[in-house]
């Protein structure tokens, strides 16, 4: 075993029955809390321009003692897992509360069910077979095109150990993977140059990503990126309409959509999708989940920071608002359940709705029919970064591979292309949905308020009328 599958603070630390009961006395006058703790093993490499640049190592733990009632929520953390720190936090967090008097919420549903592959991803592979294939990967870029001026390749690999203790004695573990490999590449002709990037993981061992296969074929496609946008011309600037490919370019939904469709922000009143429960918020045809359980995905997990199954919620059936992403403190202020969407960056922040996997189901389009039902727009098929206004929709994403069509056939690459509009309008625009749906390939991550987690976003093609494409070209 590695040391963190060993990680049993009650077995080891704290006696089970005694800090369940300290637990039920320092929420008896809340709603919901828990405690919780973590323990993470974490490690990043980065081999850039023949020589590795940085290693880094770590190892983490703590718990979080969380006390809601009402909308008031008490927390406090510690990296020190003993009954002496545990008791420090409830005189804290027991602040929060108040008299007893209120009916505390029922325990989540137990599970066992699995969606991460076994295997610690910072354990599975000697650290100089990951030097070597680092280096290797490095050599093959460069040997595929003398035009590759630079390589940079990260891996990175986490075993999260997470366990759960409610009042009522309910218990909840989960251990989670996470592997991933990201591949740079930058190109040189003529003094002009260009970056192309790929990457892959999701929840399984890291010598999933060090095959030869994986990582040869995260080469190619970073290279085929970098000299596609090598020979790219200045993008157009106008109102037009825009194809979006298949995969990654769900990044676009997860943040102009995504966001708008949890809780919280309902709850608030605070997104452009509050009080539209029931009524059409996209096109026909167009159906939007969230879905936890899909396996070894790195938006999935077993339970969610509160304990609760995630599940495949849908938000969006054929274009009609039918659900929100919900953890427990907003599901009950709400009237409605929680949906396994209660996730918090690790043991010292809150939990709060957030996503996992995001995606748009597949349509009846041919995705070749889809580009040649335009007249005059682009066909976007890779994103970078991007910003969005949660309480108006309104989003601007960059381009990282995007083609001019006209009449209906794919031009030239063109570069520099910023994608402009807001999510409401965007999903009502959506003309054609292909039947061509994919999963990114397991490199995403989300921000909000402060905290980061992974998640996966998934789409088909689709076309969408009438967005704001910022460009260059006169």
């Amino acid at each position: 075993m590695t040391e963190t599958q060993d990680f049993r603070p009650f077995e080891t630390r704290l006696d089970r029955d005694r800090t369940q009961r300290q637990l039920a006395d320092t929420l008896a006058g809340g709603d919901d809390g828990e405690l919780f703790l973590e323990h993470v093993r974490s490690e990043s490499l980065v081999f850039d321009d023949r020589r590795l640049k940085s290693a880094a190592f770590n190892v983490s733990e703590g718990f979080g003692l969380r006390a809601v009632r009402d909308e008031a929520v008490g927390y406090a953390h510690s990296t020190e897992i003993s009954e002496a720190a545990i008791t420090r936090a409830s005189d804290i967090v027991r602040l929060a509360v108040g008299d007893g008097g209120r009916v505390m919420a029922p325990d989540p549903a137990a599970t066992n069910r699995r969606v991460s592959s076994d295997g610690d991803p910072t354990t599975d592979a000697e650290f100089a077979t990951k030097i070597r294939t680092l280096a290797e990967i490095d050599a093959f870029a460069r040997a595929q095109d003398r035009r590759v001026v630079q390589v940079t390749v990260r891996l990175g690999a986490s075993f999260q150990h997470v366990e759960i203790l409610r009042p009522g004695g309910g218990f909840f573990r989960d251990l989670r993977p996470l592997a991933l490999l990201s591949v740079s590449v930058i190109v040189e002709r003529n003094g002009r140059r260009e970056t192309g990037q790929a990457g892959t993981g999701g929840r399984y061992g890291l010598v999933h990503l060090l095959a030869p296969e994986r990582w040869q074929a995260q080469v190619r496609e970073a290279l085929r990126i970098a000299l596609v946008n090598l020979d790219a011309e200045p993008a157009p600037a106008g109102v037009m309409p825009v194809a979006l490919g298949p995969g990654w370019p769900g990044v676009l939904l997860h943040e102009a959509v995504g966001h708008g469709l949890e809780g919280d922000f309902n709850r608030k009143e605070t997104s452009v999708f509050s009080g539209l429960m029931g009524q059409r918020v996209a096109a026909p045809g167009v159906t939007v989940i969230d879905d936890g359980t899909i396996v070894d995905r790195r938006g999935s997990i077993a339970i969610d920071d509160e304990g609760t199954p995630t599940e495949r919620t849908v938000l969006i059936e054929d274009g009609i608002l039918v659900g929100y992403m919900q953890d427990r403190q907003n599901a009950r202020l709400m009237d409605t359940r929680p949906t396994g969407n209660g996730r918090r960056q690790g043991f010292a922040h809150t939990p709060m709705p957030r996503m996992t996997n995001t995606i748009m189901l597949a349509g009846p389009g041919d995705p070749a029919d889809v580009v040649a039902d335009m007249s005059d727009g682009i066909h976007a098929v890779g994103f970078g970064g991007g910003q969005v206004d949660i309480t108006n929709g309104k989003f601007v994403f960059s381009c990282t591979e995007a083609y001019r069509v006209k009449n209906g056939r794919r031009e030239a690459p063109i570069r520099g292309a910023t994608l402009i509009g807001d999510g409401a309008t965007a999903l009502k625009g959506i003309r054609a949905v292909g039947n061509d749906m994919e999963l990114d390939p397991g490199i995403g991550n989300c921000g909000k308020n402060g905290q980061w987690v992974p998640v996966g976003v998934g789409q088909p093609t689709l076309l969408i009328d009438g967005l704001t494409v910022g460009g260059s070209a006169l």
